[in-house]
């Protein structure tokens, strides 16, 4: 059997390894697909896609996650197949990004208030600008700086939701984000559905049948983070909505180093026969 890893991430947005390096470790480790779906840009597709070109068994998926607003929950979505040239889909980027700005202007004030302080020039933030970076920017400097052991240990103290340094963020709302998903030739999954919310099948449902109801495609029921259970509780929605199942590690190199590409945190396997039920999604809409 052959397997693919469709939610990953690379230094255009908070991973460690350039969308280049990335595709030659899905090279190398034989994946038949990998999907590169950076928070809220499109910036590393083109060198995604043309190393991509170079080696035809290995399919690059060019797509893209972000995060949006679902009554009071923060949920985040992926676009998978889409074409990052769609002018809807650059609006919508734009505003994201700038919102992300605004949080990480926010957090470096929390930061500094509360004794902690850090600048950009710092190397940890790798010359990256307000826009560009993410909280794991915050979390390595913090380990390198401030005598923290590991980059969860500084979610866990100060930049996780609702901690000391937590930034809340304006969202758009998931049709918008479906909406523009489909304009941009995609498929719009729903990622890691029961990551910050214990295994609650009557939330799942009932999410599910919003965000089936805005014209989401898919739902990802194979995540590094997912014990059997829970994916078994998300195979359950998938074929109650009559949603597509994706899947993927969420690798962001050494900025999650427990998460491997293509294994997860170790036990992950999506197997390839799942990126063409997906495919159906974009081209028709439904399954």
């Amino acid at each position: 059997m052959d397997y693919i890893d469709l939610h990953t991430h690379s230094t255009a947005s908070d991973g460690t390894f350039t969308p280049a390096e990335l595709y030659a470790s899905a090279l190398d480790l034989q994946l038949s697909a990998v999907a590169l779906t950076d928070h809220d840009t499109v910036d590393g597709l083109e060198e995604f896609m043309a190393a991509g070109r170079e080696h035809p068994e290995c399919e690059a998926v060019p797509g893209v996650e972000i995060a949006c607003q679902l009554a009071d929950k923060e949920i985040h979505l992926l676009g998978l197949f889409i074409d990052p040239r769609s002018k809807q889909l650059q609006e919508l980027l734009t505003f994201c990004r700038n919102e992300r700005m605004k949080r990480n202007r926010d957090i470096f004030l929390k930061l500094h208030f509360l004794g902690y302080e850090l600048d950009l020039s710092m190397p940890e933030f790798g010359g990256k600008s307000l826009l560009e970076i993410g909280r794991p920017h915050f979390a390595r400097a913090m380990v390198k700086h401030y005598g923290f052991t590991t980059l969860q240990s500084v979610f866990d103290k100060l930049l996780g939701t609702n901690k000391p340094a937590w930034v809340k963020r304006r969202y758009p709302l998931p049709e918008t984000v479906i909406n523009t998903i489909h304009l941009a030739g995609g498929s719009a999954v729903w990622a890691h559905p029961i990551l910050r919310d214990v295994p609650d099948r009557a939330f799942l449902m009932r999410s599910c049948r919003r965000l089936k109801a805005m014209g989401l495609d898919g739902i990802e029921g194979f995540y590094s983070m997912f014990s059997a259970r829970e994916s078994l509780l998300v195979a359950e929605a998938a074929e109650h909505y009559q949603l597509a199942i994706s899947g993927g590690s969420d690798f962001h190199g050494e900025n999650r180093p427990n998460v491997v590409l293509g294994f997860g945190a170790g036990g992950l396997r999506v197997p390839e026969e799942l990126l063409y039920k997906l495919k159906e999604t974009r081209f028709s809409g439904t399954l």
